[in-house]
């Protein structure tokens, strides 16, 4: 991954590779501004003008993750043909792990313990139209969580980067249309991206997997669940997922003939085609407030549709992940450095305002101490700690879980390693509200 650079008045001059930062930072040039995203600030140069390249950000919204990409874009020409092109070079990539079900959890809960308290209430008056009316175009706090952790990053990276421009999976682009005027009706049905769009709602739907026999990463095709000889339709309800000897072996045969001996697998591949796709429709709902929110940062946005980005994705033969769909996202021609880690970042909070524990009956069990830190630290910091002598003898690294007894626990990537002093620990970076992975 690239290391981001700040000259010391801390702002943003072009990531260098992480050789180069171990140079900077052996020789005294620079010190550590940040440990996840990595980041250093120089001691010994400003930046002056003229000498930036320019930095995209790319994204890729999901319900449950959000990809990232940073890139650097420049415009190629094809020798031959003399057609100009787009070249991006990955230089880091990002997940952005929601945690929009907790909040809806959440909140669920507390409707839930409120109502049971006031049920109480004998003689209490009944509420009714009390609660207001809502803003037009509101987000349920879920939903908007969503959106605010987006923009939360892009600023974060606008801050350790030169970024000039955004690009956001969104709408579709007639590229057919594009490259030939004329073109009408269904000679659509036989361009280049034909059946992109279909194919990845069904691949999202069914989780890419074949409904017949569980099959995963293997090639999948389309499979009619009522066959068309049999009268069935083209509608995307009409469609799942099956590996090539299941399609083989189903072809025209009526699906309940063909699970017969496995009625479990076939009332599940019905209930399935009936399902509505909530992630889906929490994209769908999210996907316009977001791209009005990233304009509010004053930079370019452009988007570009789920399909194209599928296409870049297969014609330049890139694995799918999250991340790097962000970096198929819109008009490329060819792209490089993307064989790198994904820094996965977890929406952890910021912690809760309640300070009472609940039973399953809303009563309290048991109350949290009045103050967040203890000793120093907070739960949620990135600490090592260097313990000398007892059980737990050794070096360990992670997040924090705070005690008021001064005994903490520490999340590793092995583990959580608990009761561990206070005294052993040291602090490497503050709480933020998320936790990393690499």
């Amino acid at each position: 991954m690239a290391v981001f650079v700040l000259d010391k008045q801390k702002k943003p001059l072009m990531p260098c590779s992480e050789k180069r930062a171990r140079k900077l930072l052996a020789a005294g040039r620079a010190r550590v501004h940040r440990v996840l995203p990595f980041a250093i600030r120089l001691v010994d140069r400003c930046r002056s003008n003229g000498e930036l390249q320019p930095l995209r950000i790319k994204l890729d919204p999901g319900s449950k993750t959000t990809g990232m990409a940073l890139v650097g874009e420049a415009e190629t020409t094809e020798v031959s043909t003399g057609e100009v092109g787009t070249k991006a070079h990955v230089l880091n990539l990002f997940e952005i792990n929601h945690r929009g079900r907790q909040i809806s959890e959440a909140l669920t809960a507390r409707r839930q313990n409120r109502r049971r308290r006031r049920g109480n209430l004998r003689y209490r008056a009944p509420r009714f139209l009390n609660r207001g009316n809502k803003a037009k175009g509101r987000l349920a706090p879920s939903l908007q969580h969503r959106v605010d952790t987006t923009l939360s990053w892009v600023r974060r990276l606008q801050r350790l980067a030169p970024v000039i421009g955004l690009s956001q999976e969104l709408v579709r682009f007639d590229m057919q249309k594009m490259e030939n005027p004329e073109i009408s009706g269904a000679e659509y049905q036989q361009g280049t991206l034909a059946g992109f769009e279909l194919r990845e709602y069904i691949l999202e739907k069914w989780s890419r997997t074949c409904a017949y026999c569980g099959a995963k990463n293997v090639p999948l095709n389309l499979d009619h669940i009522q066959a068309k000889a049999r009268g069935g339709s083209n509608q995307a309800s009409n469609f799942t997922l099956a590996c090539i000897p299941c399609n083989q072996n189903k072809g025209a045969q009526d699906l309940r003939a063909f699970l017969a001996k496995d009625p479990k697998r076939l009332e599940k591949i019905l209930a399935q085609a009936k399902r509505p796709l909530k992630d889906a429709a929490a994209v769908n709902a999210t996907r316009w407030a977001l791209l009005v929110t990233l304009k509010s940062t004053g930079l370019p946005v452009t988007t570009g549709s789920g399909g194209l980005t599928k296409f870049n994705r297969s014609r330049l033969e890139i694995p799918k992940t999250h991340a790097l769909d962000a970096v198929c996202v819109g008009v490329i021609t060819t792209v490089t450095g993307w064989q790198k880690p994904t820094l996965e970042i977890k929406a952890t909070g910021r912690g809760s305002y309640q300070r009472t524990r609940l039973d399953a009956y809303g009563f309290p069990r048991g109350y949290l101490t009045r103050q967040k830190r203890i000793k120093g630290f907070q739960t949620g910091d990135r600490v090592t700690a260097e313990v000398t002598k007892g059980k737990k003898i050794g070096s360990y690294a992670g997040r924090v879980a705070v005690r008021a007894t001064g005994s903490f626990n520490i999340q590793t990537a092995a583990g959580i390693i608990q009761n561990i002093s206070h005294r052993y620990c040291r602090i490497v970076q503050r709480a933020d509200g998320y936790g990393y992975l690499l």
